[in-house]
């Protein structure tokens, strides 16, 4: 269940504008619920078997989603919510190993996030709810409880994971636009999440939109998300290319990127909802 609850102040944010101050004023939006201590669990025992069902049924190979027939299953909308229960019952400062904790945090990412765009459904783009200045904004005000206290998205990515030292983090956190990597048609799961992380990645920088080597040019055309998360990948272009270069899909790009012997530029990046096209048709 989603739960909404108002928080509207506007002298506050009459305030805020005045003074040339940043303002959010939205109706925060809570998903899962607020677990007793007593009933909280290491993310090492958190099972995403719910969650691997909805992927295996609703996203394809190229990470669409098929949203219409998600919004339109009753059960299956309900089946996430249990999902993100289970989620809330995690209690992130009991031990558990690093990969459950990568599972765990990229698998709530994603169904935050799909969750998010149901209850918008139908939405051409997820930046149609991201108001910056007043109202509701999915990236602060979607939150997920996890051991009692709430998660925005854009914590659970910028002070959970990107503080994990796990750049692969951002070839699998998916925004729901058609610009992010391919949401993967499985759960995140802890004995396989290097292996997952891996393929996601090599996967991102196999598609035109993520990745383009002009040789002759000696230039690399890459996602806007190397740009916007650089420091991720290293303190300066030639350790960032380092870093992508065991995931590039050709021996000249990774020879050329391990000797730093390109220029670089980014590529415009997609907005557009990652929404299969027979379901935006079947929506018509």
């Amino acid at each position: 269940m989603i739960r909404t609850i108002s928080n509207t102040v506007a002298i506050a944010l009459l305030v805020a504008v005045a003074s040339g101050q940043p303002a959010y004023a939205g109706s925060k939006v809570y998903v899962g619920s607020q677990i007793a201590s007593s009933r909280q669990v290491s993310m090492d025992r958190i099972d995403h078997a719910t969650w691997n069902v909805i992927l295996r049924k609703y996203v394809d190979t190229d990470g669409m989603v098929d949203y219409r027939a998600l919004h339109a299953s009753s059960t299956d909308v309900r089946a996430i919510d249990g999902y993100l229960q289970t989620l809330s019952a995690a209690n992130p400062q009991a031990r558990a190993s690093r990969d459950s904790q990568l599972a765990f945090w990229i698998n709530a990412y994603n169904a935050v996030t799909v969750r998010g765009i149901l209850r918008e459904y139908p939405t051409s783009s997820i930046r149609n709810h991201t108001a910056k200045l007043y109202g509701y904004n999915i990236w602060k005000d979607l939150q997920l409880y996890v051991g009692g206290q709430p998660y925005s998205l854009e914590q659970i990515e910028h002070e959970v994971l990107r503080k994990m030292g796990e750049p692969r983090i951002h070839f699998a956190i998916v925004c729901a636009s058609i610009g992010c990597p391919r949401l993967l048609n499985e759960a995140y799961v802890t004995d396989r999440v290097q292996q997952q992380l891996d393929t996601n990645a090599r996967d991102f920088f196999a598609r035109s939109q993520n990745f383009h080597y002009d040789q002759a040019g000696r230039r690399f055309h890459l996602s806007s998300i190397l740009s916007w998360f650089d420091e991720d990948f290293g303190s300066n272009q030639a350790a960032q290319l380092r870093t992508i270069a065991a995931w590039l899909p050709s021996d000249a790009a990774r020879q050329a990127a391990m000797q730093n012997a390109v220029r670089v530029s980014f590529l415009d990046y997609n907005w557009n909802l990652n929404e299969q096209a027979t379901s935006r048709t079947a929506g018509r």
